[in-house]
């Protein structure tokens, strides 16, 4: 009996070490979701100056939800001040450490990107304006103020193709 608990403790070491797929997030192994019950679902996507990145989702019930509701609920860290007709992000997941303007000259900044049928597209406003569907994502990329064309997150693991 005792060669059947040990032969079966090897089978499930074997298992969970050739079962487990590495983890595609520097950051985070496994998806942090927020009402998973939910019938869709919108992602955030966080990526760092150092490349590191995250991704949240945010389970919700109507057809669609807006930008603020998605950071509110995600459970990512960010400070916003208002601008005109909406906010700005100046910080998100703790980058930069301590900041006085959310665009200080010459400084990197958080570029805002969408995600929508597995590819990203600069956002047209602020985070405030954007409504997401189901499988839809909000991206965060802490880019540097000389790069013209900032490239954006890695896309939701969720909506990858």
């Amino acid at each position: 009996m005792r060669s059947h608990f040990a032969g079966g403790g090897i089978v499930l070491l074997l298992l969970a070490a050739c079962g487990s797929q590495p983890s595609a997030s520097p950051v985070a192994a496994t998806i942090q979701c927020t009402n998973t019950g939910a019938p869709h679902h919108a992602y955030v996507v966080v990526q760092h100056m150092s490349g590191a990145w995250m991704e949240r989702c945010v389970g919700f019930a109507a057809s669609f939800i807006d930008g603020q509701t998605v950071m509110d609920q995600s459970g990512i860290e960010y400070q916003a001040e208002p601008v005109g007709s909406g906010k700005v992000v100046c910080q998100v997941d703790q980058e930069p450490a301590q900041f006085s303007q959310c665009f200080p000259q010459n400084r990197p900044y958080w570029a805002l990107f969408i995600a929508s049928r597995s590819s990203w597209s600069s956002a047209g406003g602020g985070y405030t304006d954007v409504t997401l569907h189901d499988g839809e994502a909000l991206g965060w990329r802490y880019v540097n103020a000389a790069d013209p064309k900032p490239l954006p997150p890695p896309m939701p693991r969720r909506l990858e193709s």
